[in-house]
């Protein structure tokens, strides 16, 4: 991976997006998505992980996020660590998955865990243009998956609390950060 896309500033604001290995669709059952969203909060509870906006679809999450505790490339590191460990053990032990044996060729090699592609592609945030340009792009995701017809209708994502519908799945500062 270039410098180009890696955190210089701990304490800056970055647009960040984890993608699975070969974008395969992890994130179509409920389970593994509570998995990721979990870990999430417990970043925020107790490692200052500021998330500020995100949307998870079927094999990737974007998220603008920053911290106010610990530095936010280990936060990273630990969440996508914890992240596949946790959803590839969920995988293995799923009864009811019906692609368990190909999900786990593909994720799994000799005990060792390929879930998350390497990096981030982490792009620090300097401007409130470039914030928004982030937040609308991602919030648009599902909407050009073919998902939902309006963004808003999304789940699984900040935009339903941009628009003041509804409390999503994570606690936000609804802001630009800098």
């Amino acid at each position: 991976m270039g410098l180009t896309y890696t955190i210089k500033n701990q304490e800056g604001q970055y647009f960040i997006t984890c993608t699975v290995h070969q974008w395969i669709d992890v994130f179509t059952k409920e389970v593994y998505k509570e998995i990721l969203l979990d870990s999430i909060r417990h970043c925020q509870e107790n490692k200052g992980l500021q998330v500020y906006g995100w949307v998870l679809m079927t094999n990737h999450i974007h998220m603008i996020i920053s911290s106010n505790k610990n530095k936010l490339t280990d936060i990273i590191r630990d969440f996508k660590k914890y992240t596949a460990t946790k959803i590839v053990d969920a995988i293995a032990n799923n009864a009811t998955e019906s692609r368990k044996n190909w999900l786990l060729w593909l994720l799994k090699n000799d005990n060792e865990i390929n879930f998350w592609q390497e990096g981030y592609h982490g792009e620090e945030i300097f401007t409130l243009e470039f914030f928004e340009t982030k937040l609308n792009y991602m919030h648009q995701n599902p909407v050009k998956a073919g998902i939902v017809e309006k963004e808003e209708e999304y789940l699984y994502s900040s935009c339903g609390d941009y628009y003041g519908i509804r409390k999503g799945k994570l606690d936000l500062i609804i802001e630009y950060g800098i």
